[in-house]
């Protein structure tokens, strides 16, 4: 049966992975004059100036909650067996937004900028981390 919840992992995306597999959560910010802007998801690229000039940065691990809803219905395996969740969108304090899941909080705790901070998680068997965030 097909999974959609690993990520795919190339040469370039190896070092992201990686990190996460020893606890450190890594975005990439541009090194181009005038520009600076951090963003993730990683990309070879930046999405502000489309400076090749990039490199990896780790980040603090603080966030604040921009937005979320409670998935209580999914097909897709093997999501089905982790419902509800929540899925979320966080700003990170290094300035990018990033999609994750918020785990260890009651629902009706969640609230539109409350302080988060990273965490990881096995998603499985694979062995392959992934970020999420907790109330912090």
């Amino acid at each position: 049966m097909p999974r959609y919840d690993l990520p795919g992992t190339d040469a370039f995306s190896r070092v992201y992975w990686d990190a996460a597999a020893q606890g450190r959560l890594l975005l990439r910010r541009c090194r181009a004059d005038g520009c600076g802007a951090a963003h993730h998801y990683p990309r070879e690229f930046c999405p502000r100036c489309w400076s090749e000039d990039v490199e990896w940065e780790e980040a603090s691990g603080r966030a604040t909650l921009y937005t979320w809803s409670v998935v209580h219905r999914n097909d897709l395996p093997p999501f089905g067996g982790r419902v509800p969740y929540v899925a979320a969108v966080v700003d990170l304090a290094e300035g990018p937004r990033m999609m994750t899941e918020v785990v260890d909080c009651p629902e009706a705790a969640l609230r539109i900028g409350m302080p988060l901070r990273g965490r990881f998680r096995t998603a499985d068997a694979s062995g392959i981390v992934v970020p999420v965030f907790r109330a912090a």
